[in-house]
């Protein structure tokens, strides 16, 4: 692919998730999906199919709100094939993004690494 394709495309990614967020947040009335976000889209090589990740502000009610996403897969793909100038809408598959926690999980074993080398360190200092 070439440049000119990859940035048509990338607009295009980013087109559609602008349309979900603004879908969900003017259209779906779902107290459940209040919290959500659509963090990325990626579209495959010929465009058929949409994976949009999103993300939870509230993990405790991820279970629901992932219910709540997978029920109006059908909205969204419907509202995608009336706004958008294109021959084929995109299936979507919504897919949860675990990014934010992930980056928790990594700056916790970074915290406590750096209070294990500080301590060890202190401990080589008093010893000498």
């Amino acid at each position: 692919m070439n440049k000119e394709n990859k940035f048509k495309k990338a607009k295009f990614e980013e087109e559609i998730k602008e349309l979900i967020s603004s879908f969900i947040r003017k259209n779906i009335s779902d107290t459940r999906l209040s919290f959500v976000s659509i963090t990325k889209v990626e579209l495959n090589g010929d465009y058929s199919v949409a994976t949009v990740y999103w993300d939870t502000f509230n993990t405790t009610t991820r279970g629901d709100s992932k219910k709540a996403i997978e029920g109006i897969t059908g909205k969204v793909r419907h509202h995608l094939s009336t706004v958008l100038k294109v021959r084929q809408t995109p299936i979507i598959n919504f897919i949860y993004d675990a990014q934010y926690e992930s980056e928790q999980k990594i700056t916790r074993i970074l915290e406590e690494e750096n209070k294990r080398n500080a301590l060890q360190t202190e401990t080589l200092i008093e010893q000498h």
